[in-house]
């Protein structure tokens, strides 16, 4: 369906507070509650939402409402943009941590949630303590079109792809990490793990689709120096998950060292040196250019910084 620009001049702009709450709430009672109207009239703002987009938005089910895929991009789209009308119309555009309740939404890997989601927490507990953080974990493979994820969220952290080198996508380094090994402590491997042993050894893979390893896996330089394609044993969607598939059996995996060590105290695993000298891990944080000026934005990234100081992947405390 082919919309029509709608003129500001046209627009209730009150109409954008209801529509927030109706699409965080999916509930008319609750979202009127939220936004300190009567149920009737935010029955009737939704009506009037109804009309102007043709689509319903909420629908009802046995278990209550539901966005129609319309609905659901809006949801998408809503915190942006009354975001930057807040900010648009403050008498005081200066962004104040300390009295901020701004929510800030960033897409990470469970890997990287590990390596800094406490850190990152504390830092802005510590300086804005009323702002919300929204942390969306990535569980396979990253949007498929990054420039318009970034337009509606704050950030992305992840490691550099083609994907992320185009206009309107800036990045800065936030961490380097490393691979090691994770082997249970009574594998007949020796402390200093060979090519061979990779090559002998189950595997536990996160992430890992069943077939061929794709070469834009980070350890893709790794498969290459191997003669045979590992064996691999258990496949989970997750990296936190790897090494409780380790434990107890003869099986290895190949983890990034800020994760690994979070095991490290475990007395029935062993963390190893990674044979093959594969390269280092470089997590990049991603953001949209419109937000390069934003002084909140800015204060945001410098938290992500803070958090990742510690190479360890331990918050400072």
């Amino acid at each position: 369906m082919v919309r029509r620009a709608t003129s500001l001049a046209n627009l209730d702009l009150n109409l954008l507070v209801i529509l927030r709450e109706l699409l965080r709430e999916r509930n008319v009672t609750r979202a009127a509650h939220q936004v300190g109207i009567t149920q009737p009239a935010a029955s009737a703002a939704l009506g009037r939402l109804r009309r102007h987009f043709g689509d319903e938005l909420l629908e009802r089910t046995r278990g209550g409402f539901v966005l129609t895929p319309l609905g659901a991009q809006l949801a998408t789209q809503i915190e942006t943009v009354c975001a930057g009308v807040e900010r648009l119309f403050s008498t005081d555009p200066a962004f104040r941590p300390m009295d901020s309740e701004r929510e800030f939404v960033l897409l990470m890997p469970d890997y990287v949630l590990a390596a800094l989601g406490e850190g990152l927490s504390r830092a802005m507990h510590d300086e804005a303590p009323g702002t919300r953080l929204h942390v969306k974990v990535v569980h396979e493979s990253m949007p498929a079109d990054l420039l318009e994820t970034l337009r509606v969220i704050d950030g992305i952290v992840s490691v550099p792809m083609p994907r992320f080198q185009v206009a309107g996508i800036r990045g800065t380094e936030v961490f380097r990490d490393r691979w090691v090994c994770v082997v249970a402590a009574d594998n007949s491997v020796g402390e200093h793990l060979e090519l061979a042993d990779l090559e002998r050894l189950p595997w536990v893979v996160p992430h890992h689709p069943d077939g061929e390893y794709p070469p834009t896996s980070p350890l893709a330089p790794l498969f290459a120096r191997l003669s045979a394609r590992p064996q691999v044993a258990v496949r989970v969607d997750s990296y936190q998950a790897t090494p409780y598939f380790v434990a107890g059996t003869d099986r290895v995996a190949v983890m990034q060292r800020r994760l690994a060590l979070r095991f490290a105290d475990r007395p029935d695993l062993r963390l190893l040196e990674c044979p093959g000298d594969p390269p280092p891990i470089v997590e990049t944080l991603w953001w949209h250019a419109k937000n390069d000026e934003d002084d909140a934005h800015t204060w945001f990234r410098s938290m992500v910084a803070r958090a990742s100081k510690d190479g360890d992947g331990h918050p400072s405390r």
